[in-house]
């Protein structure tokens, strides 16, 4: 009874950490998808001489894009995981880059 006890007891202290930790790297991971799309923008558009913020879709940039650029907390595409906003919509200034995966907020 006392050994259930203790391992409950750890389980209890482990398991958010756990939890603190998977949503940590997540959003370390998205942090540096949103950087991959934002290279690939800003060398789309010195490579097709085009301002810094030009409006760009995601066909634009999709061949400067190392890997699949997916949310890490369960996107399945970039269509599910990531906007790219052509004008001030949602706040963001003009050729911002939005991140629509409300999962993984917190």
């Amino acid at each position: 009874m006392i050994v259930v006890a203790i391992i409950g007891l750890l389980a209890a202290i482990a398991i958010p950490n756990f939890v603190r930790a998977r949503t940590q790297s997540q959003k370390n991971a998205c942090i540096n998808n949103l950087r991959q799309i934002d290279g690939a923008t800003q060398t789309w558009a010195l490579e097709n001489k085009q301002a810094a913020n030009a409006n760009v879709t995601f066909s634009d940039i999709v061949n400067y894009l190392k890997n699949e650029v997916t949310c890490p907390a369960g996107g399945t595409a970039f269509s599910d995981s990531y906007t790219i906003t052509p004008d001030e919509q949602a706040g963001l200034p003009k050729g911002a880059i939005g991140h629509l995966c409300s999962h993984a907020a917190g």
